[in-house]
């Protein structure tokens, strides 16, 4: 008897380690995000259950952005499927462009530039937000990196000489200052060695433009450039002058 005592209770605590390591019964596990946006169970809420429902949500979300925003993105802030949100993103910009039946044109758009959606203002109203955004303003780019831009847009990819040829001054300055807000990158270089310029994604969202073929003619904005060329060519058919 004394030697089953004995055994017993080391038995009964074998079997409660081993009961310990078990897993819980009906343990819900975590899943993870899937490809097309967050576990089920992630989102604490519905957006079609909100005030104004998913158009509401996905206009809030692009209030606050500060770049385009890609489609996907968006639809996994909202927990909905992609081409949902491109088909509420579409009915969205035709609704504040007044082609709607009833719906007013507003001040301001929503666009498709550089691969993702932003509101920008509307393009009629131009001129009023140009007035109150430049009024006072000390920031903004000087002449000659104005007239830089616009030779590396029109004529990219491009050299530093190259457009110091165009212009007739040396640019390594003012291409400094393009690298450094962002509107002009390097773009790989020459046999030479000589460092290829070329505009930036930032240079179109700041211009409102899906591509560089959406560049307006460049002789009215700046006649002195019409008709200088670069190795012997126009600057560009765009730019007013024959190529």
């Amino acid at each position: 008897m004394t030697a089953q005592d004995d055994t017993v209770p080391a038995h009964a605590d074998d079997t409660e380690q081993e009961h310990a390591h078990d897993p819980v019964p009906d343990q819900p596990h975590e899943q993870p995000d899937g490809p097309d946006g967050p576990a089920p169970d992630e989102l604490a809420f519905d957006v079609d259950e909100l005030p104004g429902g998913a158009a509401a949500a996905l206009e809030a979300v692009l209030m606050v952005a500060d770049e385009p925003i890609p489609a996907v993105r968006l639809a996994t802030a909202l927990g909905l499927a992609t081409e949902r949100v491109e088909a509420l993103l579409t009915d969205l910009a035709a609704e504040y462009a007044g082609e709607v039946d009833g719906a007013r044109p507003r001040g301001f758009a929503l666009r498709h530039v550089a691969g993702g959606w932003r509101f920008y203002s509307a393009r009629a109203h131009a001129d009023v937000v140009a007035r109150f955004v430049l009024d006072g303003q000390t920031a903004r780019l000087t002449h000659a990196a104005l007239e830089t831009l616009a030779v590396v847009a029109y004529r990219q990819p491009v050299t530093r000489g190259q457009v110091s040829a165009v212009r007739g001054v040396n640019v390594d300055s003012v291409v400094r200052t393009l690298v450094a807000r962002g509107l002009v990158a390097e773009q790989g270089t020459e046999p030479s060695g000589a460092v290829l310029y070329g505009t930036t994604p930032y240079f179109l969202e700041r211009l409102g433009m899906t591509s560089l073929d959406e560049l307006p003619p460049l002789a009215p904005y700046l006649p002195d450039l019409e008709g200088l060329d670069i190795d012997g060519e126009g600057l560009d058919r765009r730019s007013g002058g024959d190529a």
